[in-house]
């Protein structure tokens, strides 16, 4: 029997795997949402399937995305950075990386939670939504637009409201999973 998945997951086996054990799922974990964050700010103008297959790179080179240290590269580590093939060699992703971690440190060395915070664009709990066809799904929202102009407002950068959407959607924030999705029921038993 054929399992149903989302209509933009194909063939490709890592992407199966992502969309049936991560995407959608919630996160709550603060520096887990600041990769994931980051993560799709490198996916501006790519295929997501692009970054997933460097992810492992980014991870080893970006110090498991602890934002204390990626907050001490220097220009020499970008320059490093720009000649490593396993990641996106662009100097404004990664340097927007670097951005972030300061501005996530900045964020919560006041005592503010960020997990706490990008949650808060949703009430707290995942927003269960009801599509049937990937049509239907929108590619920002209100919400993504918040969270987007409140990141930017706190420094971020590549935290567009697009960007902000496809990060909530990852995150669990909203379950988007297609009404025809395996994976639909299980994620839309849970109250929103």
């Amino acid at each position: 029997m054929e399992v149903m998945r989302c209509g933009w997951v194909g063939s490709d086996p890592l992407y199966q795997e992502y969309h049936d054990k991560v995407w959608g799922k919630p996160v709550f974990n603060s520096q887990e949402l600041f990769e994931k964050l980051c993560l799709d700010g490198q996916q501006a103008g790519l295929s997501w399937i692009t970054i997933l297959k460097k992810q492992q790179n980014y991870q080893a080179l970006f110090a498991n995305f602890n934002p204390k240290i990626i907050a001490t590269f220097d220009a020499d580590k970008v320059e490093q950075l720009l000649l490593n093939p396993g990641i996106v060699r662009n100097r404004l992703k990664v340097n927007s990386i670097i951005r972030n971690a300061k501005a996530y440190l900045a964020f919560v060395e006041q005592g503010n939670d960020f997990s706490d915070f990008l949650w808060s664009f949703v009430g707290g709990s995942p927003k269960v939504n009801h599509f049937s066809a990937m049509s239907e799904l929108p590619t920002q929202t209100p919400e993504s637009e918040a969270m987007s102009k409140a990141l930017k407002k706190l420094g971020f950068n590549f935290v567009g409201p697009t960007i902000c959407y496809a990060f909530m959607q990852a995150v669990g924030m909203v379950n988007d999973h297609t009404t025809d999705c395996f994976c639909y029921s299980k994620e839309g038993s849970r109250k929103s």
